[in-house]
């Protein structure tokens, strides 16, 4: 069964639009719509039904066989000398047929009752290879999912991002015209004038570069959700609080032990595990006798018979059943081969294992530090952010009156942006991580 979509966990952070006139996706749109049309996920869908198709012929290989068969061939004999003598109205006729014409025709079975029980183990394999199948399946979609959401992070990101620096772009406007004014009175030199327009250059650039980003993972998330070139896109914009960046980390080993439980992958390897047990037994079957259970019927006609077709039939019916049993002596060694190179992926499957849950562990862990860290910049960013504010401010009122020249004003400006991007990064940084422990342990 799919494990819970990743938009459930993230339903706090992505609340659903009204779309405007061109469609907004939100972030559960974007999921549900790449569940169903995402090519990767299509192709290991196809897998895990290929799977199921090996299950039934397994199956299927514990019943007899039963096929019909038949052999018509005409036969030419040059120097035949003997022929058929007929008497017709008193005359006696000889005819040398050198031509003639055989039928055969029969019915063959056979049931394999014993071979070490090869053919059920073989059964309980592909059982397995169907499970490990499904569960690669989710596992791709949580990839999917797990993308997605990062995608949509950094767009929401970008978007703040922009917002705060056409604030910024506004100021150095305002900063440029007061210039001017203060070059036309001689307050101000042309050289301040230029670096305040270079300010004012440098915020419409940053924004350039932003939207130029927005628009790439834009058309990253479209990818992922198979969307053609010509189809309009863009995403909802929801309102995010610092709240949510504020909320409790949840315990790294509370997170870990939940997925190690649920998580696809390394139940997929569990499987594996299993299915590498199963392998030994398969090969050791080798070493021990087949017991097979035969049977036929069968008959043929003869143009150069006497008796006509269907007596022919009839009489020539030869019908035979019996137990085959194939004992093996010596076959080269390709049964301790095969038990042993068996051996060998059984200890590799538990290897994955182990390594899938290391892998598990440090994806978990990064993301709580992720959490912990970005949580504490955030922190330690809206203090910062308001102390840039009110310093800024204040440098802004005495550049005005004269009393701060133009190198103070930009390094005050410089200082407020970056504890206003600082505290964007952090925000989403530390939403996304939370929202993605939340993810793991469901």
């Amino acid at each position: 069964m799919m494990k819970k979509s990743l938009w459930v966990s993230a339903a706090m952070l992505l609340m659903s639009h009204s779309a405007w006139a061109q469609k907004q996706w939100t972030l559960k749109e974007c999921v549900d719509y790449a569940m169903q049309n995402n090519i990767t996920l299509k192709k290991a869908r196809l897998s895990a039904e290929s799977a199921q198709e090996d299950v039934k012929g397994a199956k299927g290989a514990l019943w007899p066989t039963l096929s019909a068969s038949t052999n018509q061939s005409v036969g030419y004999r040059p120097w035949q000398d003997n022929g058929t003598t007929t008497v017709t109205n008193g005359q006696v006729n000889t005819k040398v047929n050198k031509s003639y014409y055989n039928g055969s025709y029969g019915l063959n079975a056979s049931w394999t009752l014993w071979n070490g029980n090869k053919k059920t183990n073989t059964v309980r394999l592909n059982k397995l290879s169907a499970e490990q199948a499904s569960l690669e399946t989710e596992v791709t979609a949580n990839s999917i999912q797990e993308q997605i959401a990062q995608l949509y992070v950094q767009i929401l990101y970008l978007t703040d991002a922009v917002k705060v620096s056409e604030k910024s772009l506004e100021t150095s406007r305002k900063n440029e015209e007061r210039g001017k004014e203060m070059l036309e009175v001689g307050k101000m030199s042309k050289a301040d004038l230029a670096q305040l327009s270079a300010q004012r250059a440098s915020d419409e650039y940053t924004i350039i570069e932003s939207r130029a980003n927005i628009a790439k993972y834009k058309l990253q998330l479209k990818q992922l959700l198979e969307l053609d070139g010509t189809t309009p896109f863009d995403v909802s914009v929801p309102e995010t609080t610092d709240e949510q960046a504020l909320a409790p980390v949840p315990a790294l080993q509370d997170v870990y032990q939940e997925a190690t439980i649920k998580r696809p992958e390394i139940q997929s390897k569990m499987l594996a595990v299993k299915s590498s047990e199963l392998n030994v037994k398969i090969a050791k079957a080798g070493y021990y006798p087949t017991l097979n259970l035969t049977g036929g019927v069968g008959t043929n006609t003869n143009s150069l018979s006497n008796k006509d077709w269907g007596d022919q039939l009839k009489t020539n019916v030869d019908a035979s059943a019996g137990l085959q049993v194939s004992i093996p002596i010596f076959d080269g060694r390709q049964t301790k081969t095969s038990v042993g190179k068996a051996r060998i992926s059984q200890q590799q499957a538990l290897l994955n294992w182990q390594d899938q849950q290391k892998e598990l562990y440090q994806t978990i862990e990064q993301y709580w530090l992720d959490a912990e860290t970005n949580q504490q910049k955030f922190r330690t960013a809206l203090v910062t952010e308001q102390s840039e504010m009110q310093s800024f401010e204040l440098l802004q009122e005495q550049f005005d009156l004269g009393l701060k020249n133009i190198i103070e004003l930009m390094t005050g400006k410089d200082k407020l942006l970056s504890a206003q991007q600082n505290k964007l990064q952090s925000k989403y940084q530390t939403i996304l991580a939370l929202q993605m422990l939340e993810f793991y342990r469901r």
